[in-house]
């Protein structure tokens, strides 16, 4: 609330005005993943000066992927054709005051990647782009599957005709690293004014520990995650037969 008053406070000057018809910000700028995680939901709020619809973009870390087709041979279900993606975001949401469809043109959706079909990622398999164009798809599909990324664009809600917010939800499954929230104001399908925030979602507490040790000592955790296995495996045995 504090921050809401600010945005108000300072979009009521003639000044801040002039300058910026578009303020906004996030309740929490940390997501903190613990041993008992199941998922977050952060809150957008923000102001605007004057009419408009606003769209916001929230992405992830990128990554690269790697898409396989299975086949059947001999019976069997094997992996065969497949194509590498570069850059692909590891998480994708987009939220809209009013439908796409009526707010943004294709140009402008393909210059801000709004919607997943305008994602900038790319292959780097060599290719037919008809096959390049059925393998995203794909891998697009599989992403919404996970959860990862939304198969709609969510509705942003306006309280009065300046105050906006929506509820950034996040899975359980959410990847960590540093994502980005973009918020946009469109006016007659053109962005007349922008502002990018940063979102952290990283690891806590003890599971951010036995993170980091598998991932810098692996060899050891796998090591010393067999002994752990075997032993609560020889202890239960050892029990049930004293039952």
């Amino acid at each position: 609330m504090p921050a809401l008053i600010a945005i108000l406070l300072g979009l009521s000057t003639p000044s801040a005005s002039r300058a910026q018809a578009l303020v906004a910000d996030l309740s929490n700028h940390l997501v903190a993943i613990t041993s008992g995680f199941n998922g977050a939901e952060i809150l957008l709020f923000g102001a605007v000066e004057g009419p408009g619809d606003v769209v916001v973009t929230v992405r992830g870390p990128a990554d690269d992927e790697v898409v396989r087709r299975k086949i059947r041979m001999a019976g069997l279900w094997v992996n065969g054709p497949e194509v590498a993606f570069q850059g692909v975001p590891e998480f994708y949401a987009v939220f809209s005051s009013r439908p796409l469809a009526d707010v943004v043109t294709p140009e402008l959706a393909e210059i801000h990647q709004i919607g997943a079909e305008h994602l900038g990622f790319h292959a780097s398999t060599e290719r037919p782009a008809e096959e390049i164009d059925d393998f995203r798809a794909a891998l697009i599909r599989a992403k919404q599957r996970q959860g990862l990324y939304v198969r709609d664009a969510a509705r942003l809600a306006f309280l009065g005709a300046r105050l906006f917010s929506a509820r950034l939800a996040f899975p359980a499954n959410v990847p960590t690293g540093s994502y980005t929230v973009e918020v946009l104001l469109v006016r007659n399908g053109v962005v007349a004014s922008a502002q990018t925030t940063p979102l952290y979602i990283s690891q806590a507490g003890i599971s951010a520990d036995v993170y980091e040790f598998a991932h810098r000592q692996p060899w050891l955790y796998g090591i010393f995650a067999i002994l752990i296995a075997g032993g609560t495996g020889w202890l239960a045995g050892h029990l049930f037969r004293r039952v």
